[in-house]
C-alpha cells in the first residue's frame, strides 16, 4: 500500500505533565505542524500532585485546532487520531461527572502520575504480590491509587463509578467508547499480561479490592494500541475542529508512544537490540523482545503492550527533568526555568566543559532520589543528597549544581542499562527521546555515562509520531501497527558517538557509596 501518496492526515496527541501537544502528520510519517498548550497543576507537599481533567480536555482540543489550523489542511483530511498520555488516574462518577478529590477552586479529580499519596497502599500490595523484585508497585500504578481512594476516602469510593487512566479518559472522550487500552491495563493495573492475560483477583480479594471492575467500569479485558475505537463524537469532532469521519484508536501511555515511534520502525526492520531513552519530566528506559524475558528489577515483562507479539520491559525515574527544574528554582541565582533560562544554563555547563572536561564541578556530588526511585527494586523512603555545598549564590554555582544533578540522573541510567542489558542481553545503541533531545549537552552525556551511541530524536517528535502510528491503523490506513511503524519511520536523528573510555566511572563508584550510607542511616 503506497498510503505515503494518499490525500490522508493523522493527529497524535500527548499530554504530558504540564502541557498538551498535538503533530499533524501525513500518512508517509512526515510531521507537518505541531501545537502546545499549558494545562493546570495543583501540588500539595512532596506528595500531592493533583489535576483537572477537563482543563487537559480543554487544552488538547485548542492544540489540535491549532495543528491543523498551522498545516492549513482540511479537517476532513485527518482520518485518524491517537492518544497517548502520562499513568495519571482519574476519578468520575456514576454518570461520567468529574469527582473532586481536593476542596479548593476547580474540580482537581485526577491523580497526577508522580502523586506519592498511595506509598503505604504500594508497600501493601507488593506485600501481598511477593515473588520477584519485578513485582514491587509503585505509587506512581493505579492499583495503590485506586487502594488509597478506598482507604482514605470512603465516601468518595461509594460515589465512585469510573476510574480511567487518562489515555482511557481521552479516548471515552473523544470516541464515548469505554474501551480500555491494553497498554494502560497492562502496565499500570493490577492486570496479567501474555499467556495468563486478566485481572489478578487473588491479590484484588486480598487487599479489600474485589469492588474494583465495578467502581472503575473497567472491562474484563483492554484492546491493543491501534484498535478502532470508533468514531469521533459529535460533540468532540466539533471541539476538536475535525469531523466525524476521523477514527479513533485505542491509545498509549506517553512514553510507550515514545518507544513505538522510535523502536518501531527498527524492530520492522530486524533491529531488535536498541533501547529508547524517553527523558523529559521523568526518564524512562525500554526495550522490545521476542521473547519473554525474566526481567528481574525491571518492570515488567508486558506483553504485548506496545506492539502485538512483543515484550515491553522497563525502568526509569521519577523525576528527572523536573528535578533539573526543581535544582534551577531553589538556587539563589536561579527563577522559573524557562527555556530561555535553561539554555544560558548549558552553554556555561558546555563552556565549562572544555575547559574541564568530565572534571567539570567535580567536588559535588548529588543523588538524584529526590522523589524515590521507580525501577524494582526501589528501597521505601529512597532520598536525595548534595554533597559538596558552599555559600556560592553566583550563576556558576547554578550552572554546576545542575551539571552535577544531570551526572547524578545519567548514572542512575547507567544502573538500569546494566540490570536491562542482564535480562534482555546487550544494547547495541539508544534512541534518545524527549525533551533531553534538544541538549547537546545532556545527549553526549548520556552516550558518555551509557558507554554506547545515542540517535538523537528531536524531530519529528517521536511521542506525537508513536500516537499519530495507531491513529492511522484505527483508521485503516495501514493494516498494522508493523506496518504503520515501517512505513512511517522518521529519517534518523544525529548520532552522538561516547568518550573513549568511561570518563564517569569514578562517578557512579562514590554515588553508589553515597546512596548505600544515605539508605543506611535513614
Amino acid at each position: 500500500m503506497n498510503a505515503g501518496t494518499r490525500a490522508t492526515h493523522l493527529v497524535g496527541v500527548d499530554v504530558g505533565t504540564r502541557s498538551v501537544r498535538a503533530g499533524l502528520f501525513d500518512a508517509s510519517g512526515e510531521q507537518l505542524a505541531k501545537a502546545v498548550e499549558p494545562i493546570r497543576l495543583r501540588r500539595e507537599g512532596d506528595r500531592i500532585f493533583e489535576q483537572d481533567s477537563e482543563d487537559i480536555w480543554r487544552a488538547l482540543c485548542t492544540a489540535v485546532r491549532g495543528a491543523v489550523a498551522s498545516a492549513a489542511i482540511e479537517p476532513s483530511t485527518v482520518t485518524g487520531i491517537g492518544f497517548a498520555a502520562t499513568c495519571s488516574l482519574v476519578v468520575r462518577d456514576r454518570r461520567g461527572e468529574p469527582l473532586a478529590l481536593s476542596e479548593t477552586d476547580g474540580t482537581w479529580d485526577t491523580i497526577l502520575w508522580m502523586d506519592h499519596r498511595a506509598q503505604e497502599e504500594a508497600a501493601l500490595l507488593s506485600r501481598l504480590e511477593g515473588g520477584r523484585r519485578a513485582d514491587v508497585l509503585s505509587p506512581e500504578m493505579q492499583g495503590p491509587k485506586a487502594l488509597w481512594l478506598k482507604r482514605r476516602r470512603p465516601e468518595l469510593w461509594a460515589r465512585t463509578g469510573h476510574l480511567f487512566d487518562l489515555v482511557d479518559f481521552l479516548t471515552w472522550k473523544a470516541s464515548g467508547s469505554l474501551a480500555r487500552s491494553h497498554c494502560s491495563l497492562a502496565c499500570k493495573w493490577p492486570y496479567r499480561s501474555g499467556a495468563a492475560t486478566g485481572w489478578r483477583r487473588d491479590l484484588l480479594a486480598a487487599a479489600d479490592l474485589d469492588d474494583l471492575l465495578e467502581r472503575g467500569a473497567l472491562p474484563e479485558t483492554g484492546l491493543p494500541p491501534g484498535r478502532d475505537l470508533g468514531a469521533l463524537t459529535p460533540e468532540a469532532a466539533t471541539a476538536l475542529g475535525l469531523t466525524e469521519a476521523c477514527r479513533v484508536s485505542a491509545g498509549l501511555i506517553d512514553g510507550h508512544a515514545g518507544a513505538l515511534g522510535a523502536l518501531g520502525p527498527h524492530l520492522a526492520a530486524g533491529r531488535s537490540r536498541r533501547l529508547a531513552l524517553i527523558a523529559g519530566t521523568s526518564n524512562a528506559l525500554m526495550t522490545l523482545c521476542r521473547d519473554e524475558p525474566r526481567a528481574d528489577g525491571l518492570w515488567g515483562p508486558y506483553g504485548d503492550a506496545v506492539l502485538e507479539s512483543w515484550w515491553l520491559v522497563e525502568g526509569g525515574q521519577s523525576a528527572a527533568g523536573e528535578l533539573l527544574d526543581h535544582i534551577i528554582r531553589s538556587h539563589a541565582a536561579g527563577d522559573e526555568p524557562t527555556p530561555a533560562l535553561r539554555g544560558r544554563i548549558e552553554d556555561r555547563v558546555a563552556e565549562g566543559l572544555r575547559q574541564d572536561g568530565p572534571g567539570f564541578a567535580r567536588d559535588l556530588l548529588v543523588l538524584p532520589d529526590f522523589h524515590g526511585l521507580r525501577t524494582p527494586p526501589s528501597p521505601a523512603g529512597a532520598k536525595g543528597a548534595i554533597v559538596g555545598l558552599t555559600l556560592d549564590e553566583s550563576f556558576d554555582g547554578l550552572c554546576r549544581r545542575y551539571w552535577r544533578t544531570a551526572v547524578g540522573l545519567a548514572a542512575g541510567l547507567r544502573g538500569i542499562l546494566e540490570t536491562m542489558e542482564g535480562e534482555v542481553g546487550e544494547i547495541e545503541a539508544l534512541d534518545l527521546v524527549g525533551g533531553h533531545a534538544e541538549s547537546p549537552v545532556l545527549s553526549q552525556l548520556y552516550a558518555d555515562m551509557m558507554g554506547k551511541p545515542v540517535q538523537r530524536c528531536s524531530w519529528p517528535d517521536r511521542t506525537l509520531l508513536g500516537a499519530a502510528m495507531i491513529g492511522a491503523v484505527a483508521a485503516r490506513v495501514y493494516p498494522d501497527l508493523n506496518a504503520a511503524a515501517r512505513e512511517m519511520a522518521a529519517p534518523p536523528g544525529e548520532l552522538v558517538d561516547p568518550a573513549p573510555g568511561d570518563p564517569y566511572r569514578g562517578d557512579r563508584d562514590a554515588l553508589s557509596a553515597l546512596a548505600a550510607q544515605l539508605r543506611s542511616s535513614c
